[in-house]
């Protein structure tokens, strides 16, 4: 798959597509759907399926730290898509250049000579522009008038109700990961890197891998038992907290995950943390001797939950069993408000 970053670096190789737009936060089962609906009529036209998405994301231009959190990250993002049939990706940096184009001026100017768009696949609700002249209409309109056609997405609906990023975070933030997992069709995962952090935990007992948020506010909060996969492809399992930690006068979001007796270094990997199940939400305690009692707690519970699902065939210190599936887990899991 290709990455293309900014108008700028557009080629006149790149011209010829089938293509769509939007932000595709989360890649749900949703935006799965318009993905395969691109990536059909691509290979009908021997065309490359590409998908065009901004960066920061509008409501973040506008609303800054007020915006919805992010269900992923850009770089997670782009390898969902790509997993999901995109050959090429189209990243336009939303600054305020991009936001002064009018509708006309944006299909002019990025899907006519930018990328010769042949075929584009949008909602009939889409709206763009500086002038919010751009929907719908005025692309079946430009379209008609210059050669490209405008397909509707399909609408994709679970347990009759519409699939959309926003139901994906009110899920997640009511601690439902079982349907958060349906909705994405595939278990929430955050993938970053571990860095150096306090190293409080080793002192109390509980040793954490500290992963990088580049984000204002996650999409979760609290306490979860999870799945990590190592570079080396086993999974072990572990409990996480992310959040604050108001206990330890935190301040920016962290993602600090306790893996079950685990020795080993993990500095500077890159490592996906597969939430399952939340545990509790977090708490600011009134010492570090009470923090230290609930973190044992959480640990035997998550301890327990793993052991009850992998029978005896497991024990923490061993990675994950590779014929224990995670949906198992998942649907095994409580469902915690």
């Amino acid at each position: 798959m290709q990455l293309i970053r900014g108008i700028h670096n557009l080629r006149p190789q790149h011209r010829g597509c089938v293509a769509t737009i939007g932000n595709f936060d989360g890649v749900h089962l949703g935006h799965q759907a318009i993905l395969r609906q691109v990536k059909s009529v691509a290979d009908v036209h021997g065309l490359p399926a590409t998908v065009i998405v901004f960066e920061p994301q509008p409501r973040e231009f506008f609303a800054g730290n007020q915006a919805p959190p992010r269900l992923n990250r850009f770089r997670e993002k782009v390898v969902a898509l790509r997993e999901y049939g995109a050959d090429r990706v189209v990243c336009l940096q939303f600054n305020p250049v991009l936001r002064e184009l009018t509708g006309e001026a944006f299909v002019r100017q990025v899907l006519m000579n930018g990328l010769g768009v042949c075929h584009l696949v949008v909602g009939d609700d889409f709206r763009f522009g500086c002038d919010r002249r751009g929907d719908f209409r005025l692309l079946k309109q430009m379209g008609q008038d210059d050669g490209f056609e405008v397909e509707n997405t399909h609408t994709y609906c679970l347990d009759g109700e519409r699939i959309s990023s926003t139901r994906v975070r009110t899920t997640l933030a009511s601690g439902n990961l079982r349907d958060a997992a349906r909705l994405l069709g595939r278990p929430y995962t955050i993938a970053s890197r571990v860095v150096h952090g306090r190293k409080l935990g080793r002192t109390i007992g509980a040793p954490t891998a500290n992963l990088l948020l580049k984000v204002h506010r996650p999409a979760l909060n609290g306490v979860f038992s999870v799945m990590v996969t190592l570079p080396d492809g086993r999974r072990w399992p572990g409990v996480a907290n992310i959040g604050v930690r108001p206990t330890v006068d935190g301040v920016a979001p962290a993602l600090e995950v306790h893996l079950l007796n685990f020795s080993g270094d993990l500095y500077a990997t890159r490592l996906p943390v597969t939430f399952l199940a939340r545990l509790r939400e977090e708490h600011k305690f009134d010492s570090i001797d009470a923090l230290k009692a609930q973190i044992a707690l959480d640990i035997q519970q998550a301890r327990s939950m793993f052991q009850d699902q992998a029978g005896t065939g497991w024990s923490p210190g061993q990675a994950w069993p590779d014929d224990v599936a995670l949906d198992a887990l998942l649907a095994s899991a409580p469902c915690r408000r």
